[in-house]
């Protein structure tokens, strides 16, 4: 699959959950995440961390592959909460292409952000 045709999934998932933001609770697993507000959803996000991590130790590169999709699905649940779009997270992964990991770490420390 190429970039243009993965960030196409997740725009696509995007909108969908940004279409569920007004959608009945009962009727969305979605819908029913931004009924329960932004605690809930940022529960979840750690929750389905926490279970990407233990599949990673413990269980089958499938396992992992299923985790992260939960990830990723909740992350952008959240970013929908917050307002934030696919395309800021892309830019921001794009300003970071190319440049050590130990030296974004350490311009992050300079202007005072927890690493």
């Amino acid at each position: 699959m190429s970039n243009d045709a993965s960030a196409a999934v997740l725009d696509e998932l995007f909108s969908v959950i940004e279409s569920r933001k007004t959608a009945d609770p009962d009727s969305s697993y979605t819908a029913k995440l931004f009924a329960k507000g932004r605690k809930k959803i940022a529960q979840k996000v750690g929750e389905e961390g926490v279970e990407c991590a233990i599949a990673a130790v413990s269980e089958t590169p499938d396992d992992v592959v299923a985790e992260s999709a939960d990830l990723l699905y909740h992350l952008m649940v959240l970013w929908a909460e917050q307002g934030i779009t696919p395309d800021r997270i892309y830019a921001e992964l794009g300003k970071r292409v190319g440049v050590s990991g130990l030296t974004e770490k350490a311009a992050r420390a300079k202007n005072g952000k927890p690493m």
